[in-house]
């Protein structure tokens, strides 16, 4: 099934499952995709914290300047509020890495990237990160508990169970 088409299954099957939710009756699984698919969410807080740090540097020096023209204090004011903005959207917005039958997911440069069992050259388990190497294009897909607040320990072993039906190496240091 093409990936446009799996995606049509899985919003119809959850409109479905709304549906019958209202209605009282459980859910319904079907022979889609719908629940096959493990996601692991972490959370952004390091780059909206520099950028709230940026926003209260920039309030601080724009009370401090001279008093020249309002409206350099006003676009000062704007700036502030946009960084301030894009730290909440940033926060508020949740990496994951979504594991399913025959391919990884995860979002990366504001779209979502793929990885199927093919392009998996070997995944890497430390401690407090999950490294999937890819084959070829691209960079290694990093997760980490410091960074971004993942459950790594969970997500390996997830990734563990997903190689060794794959038989893609895994590394654990």
């Amino acid at each position: 099934m093409s990936r446009s088409w799996e995606r049509k299954v899985n919003k119809n099957m959850a409109q479905l499952n709304k549906q019958r939710k209202k209605q009282g009756l459980s859910g319904y699984q079907g022979s889609g995709t719908a629940g096959s698919a493990d996601i692991f969410r972490g959370r952004k807080y390091v780059l909206p914290i520099i950028l709230l740090a940026l926003a209260a540097l920039y309030a601080l020096l724009g009370t401090f300047t001279t008093e020249e023209g309002q409206s350099n204090s006003v676009l000062n004011w704007v700036g502030v509020s946009l960084y301030i903005l894009l730290a909440v959207m940033i926060f508020l917005r949740k990496p994951y890495l979504k594991v399913e039958k025959a391919a990884v997911s995860t979002f990366k440069f504001n779209r979502e990237r793929r990885l199927n069992v093919s392009e998996i050259e070997k995944i890497l388990i430390a401690d407090g990160s999950v490294v999937i190497q890819g084959k070829g294009r691209g960079g290694n897909w990093v997760f980490s508990r410091l960074i971004n607040r993942y459950d790594t320990k969970a997500m390996g072993e997830r990734l563990e169970e997903f190689a060794k039906v794959h038989h893609i190496p895994v590394e654990r240091s």
